[in-house]
C-alpha cells in the first residue's frame, strides 16, 4: 500500500475504547505504531460502486436491484432520486495478519483489530470525498453512506447487494451463508444522490439504535 495513508488516530483510539480524553499507555502506543506500519505494508484497499434509480412509495424503498423497508434508511434518502451502491475492502492479507496475532499475541491482535477497522473507515471516507466532488460538479449531492445493519436497514439486503455490485469479480469480496463478508475488513453501503443539498447529516453511531455499544461516539 505504501506509506501515504493518512490515519485518523482519533477514530483508531475510539475503536480501542480510549474515549473521554483517555490516553493510551506507552506500551499501547508502541503497539499502535507497529500495527499501523504492518497494515500499510499488507493492505490492498479496493473500492467499487454502481448508480441506480431510486423510488420510495408506501415506505418501500426500491433501488432497482432490490427493495427493502427501513425507516432509518428512508430518512437518510429523503429527497434523493438516485443511489450509489458502494463497497470497499482492505484485502485478504489483513485477515492473515489478524489471524496470526490472534494465535501468538492477543494484546497486539486487539490493537490490530482496531487499527484495521479505522483504516477501512478512513479509506471509505476518502473515496466518498472523491465521489462527493465528482457528483457535485454534475449537480448532485451525496448523503452519508448507510450500511446494512445500521438502524433497521436489514442485514439480509447483503444478499442482493453482493451480486448487484459483482463483489467477487470486482474487489474479491464474497458473502458467507451468515451474511459475513470475506475478507472481513470489507463494507457495503447505500449512498443517496439528491439535487438538494443538506447541511445537517446524521450518520454512523448517530443512526444506530444500539446505545450500549462500546465503540459508540
Amino acid at each position: 500500500m505504501g506509506n501515504t495513508f493518512q490515519w485518523n488516530d482519533r477514530e483508531l483510539l475510539r475503536y480501542l475504547g480510549c474515549k473521554n480524553g483517555i490516553v493510551p499507555d506507552e506500551n499501547t502506543k508502541v503497539l499502535i505504531a507497529q500495527c499501523k506500519q504492518e497494515l500499510e505494508q499488507v493492505a490492498s484497499p479496493r473500492v467499487t460502486w454502481r448508480e441506480y434509480p431510486l423510488s420510495i412509495q408506501d415506505h418501500v424503498i426500491d433501488m432497482t436491484c432490490f427493495q427493502t423497508r427501513s425507516k432509518s434508511l428512508e430518512r437518510n434518502l429523503k429527497d434523493c432520486e438516485q443511489i450509489l451502491l458502494f463497497a470497499a475492502t482492505l484485502g485478504s492479507q489483513v485477515d492473515v495478519l489478524l489471524h496470526r496475532y490472534n494465535m501468538i499475541q492477543m494484546s497486539k491482535a486487539v490493537v490490530m483489530q482496531a487499527a484495521s477497522v479505522a483504516m477501512l473507515e478512513t479509506f471509505c471516507d476518502e473515496e466518498n470525498q472523491k465521489l462527493k466532488e465528482a457528483y457535485q460538479e454534475k449537480g448532485w449531492y451525496l448523503r452519508p453512506r448507510f450500511s446494512p445493519g445500521y438502524g433497521d436497514f436489514p442485514l439480509e439486503c447483503q444478499r442482493q447487494i453482493a451480486p448487484a455490485l459483482e463483489l467477487s469479480k470486482r474487489i474479491g469480496v464474497t458473502l458467507t451463508d451468515s451474511l459475513l463478508m470475506a475478507p472481513s475488513k470489507s463494507v457495503t453501503a447505500v449512498i443517496g444522490l439528491s439535487r438538494l443539498p443538506r447541511n445537517c447529516t446524521v450518520q454512523g453511531c448517530e443512526v444506530c439504535a444500539k446505545r450500549d455499544c462500546a465503540y459508540r461516539r
